[in-house]
């Protein structure tokens, strides 16, 4: 969800405190004083002729010869003096702590940036149909959901030679001789579970390993039309097994569960190379159709 920010107060904030310190003001220059300076005492004895009273100057002279103090001692130019002297301080703390940090910035190793982790061509991963693939094929919008990398435990079921109809995606069927798994669910876009799609991945060290395995598939469904399964909370469900003749390559079924409002769960297993690949699409309704087109799609990406 996009997140709004709001200014609660649209006025300017206070201005820095440098910008606060008032101008200093211009010193005022003092006055003569009006009395002439002493005469000169003479020799001793000697007569000192009375000293010329000169002659009293206009007012612009008496402007012009006034001295000016060489600093003003007036209470705003000690408030300068004092804020000069904290911004040298604070100048003196501050650039150092700037110039470290930028060498920091600049020798500090460049982070990565958000782009995708990079895929590799030819792993299950880069086998797996993306959440807009898959919604093109089944003509409805599904996201992208729980993911895993190895086949779950068998599940508990009743009786328990349905372990394989029951569970086709888990150690039941894969085993633990696989190279390389991933399973990846994709449910409807509202997120109300009342549209999946399941691809599932195992990668075996040959051939043979793959072909056995679909073989073990093919044979637990064939002895089981039905079974009652029960999940991590607790409860059960009962489910119907409906499976076509299979081939060497290949195996069709559908799982319907019983007083569901015609819930099923409609599967593809196929060998290539040495993968065993499948796609279960679940609804209220006949999936077969999508089930199919999406299990070419995946089979034709996979290349081992």
């Amino acid at each position: 969800m996009t997140k709004h920010y709001w200014n609660p107060d649209p006025a300017a904030p206070a201005p820095p405190t440098w910008q606060q310190t008032p101008r200093a003001v211009p010193p005022q220059f003092g006055r003569p004083g009006s009395s002439a300076p002493p005469a000169r005492n003479g020799s001793p004895g000697t007569s000192t002729p009375p000293a010329p009273v000169p002659a009293t100057p206009s007012a612009p002279q008496q402007q012009a010869s006034a001295p000016r103090p060489s600093r003003p001692q007036g209470p705003s130019a000690r408030r300068r003096v004092r804020a000069l002297r904290h911004w040298r301080l604070l100048l003196a703390a501050v650039v150092p702590c700037l110039v470290l940090a930028g060498i920091g910035w600049w020798v500090w190793p460049q982070q990565p940036t958000g782009l995708p982790p990079h895929i590799a061509e030819g792993t299950v991963q880069a086998d797996l149909l993306s959440a807009d693939s898959v919604s093109g094929l089944a003509g409805t919008t599904v996201v992208a959901g729980p993911q895993s990398n190895r086949p779950h435990a068998a599940l508990a079921v009743a009786p328990s030679e349905c372990a394989v109809a029951a569970g086709p995606t888990t150690q039941s069927v894969y085993g633990q001789a696989w190279k390389a798994f991933l399973s990846a669910t994709y449910q409807d876009a509202g997120g109300t579970g009342a549209y999946t799609v399941n691809q599932t991945f195992g990668v075996f060290p040959d051939t043979d390993t793959a072909g056995t395995a679909l073989q073990r598939l093919t044979d637990g469904l064939a002895k089981c039309p039905s079974a009652t399964v029960a999940d991590q909370a607790g409860r059960s469900s009962k489910w119907a097994y409906t499976a076509r003749p299979a081939t060497e390559a290949a195996v069709v079924w559908a799982a319907a569960q019983d007083g569901a409002a015609g819930w099923a769960c409609f599967h593809q297993a196929r060998v290539k190379g040495a993968s065993l690949v499948q796609v279960a699409v679940c609804q209220a309704g006949d999936g077969a159709s999508t089930a199919s087109k999406i299990a070419d799609e995946l089979a034709g990406k996979v290349t081992g």
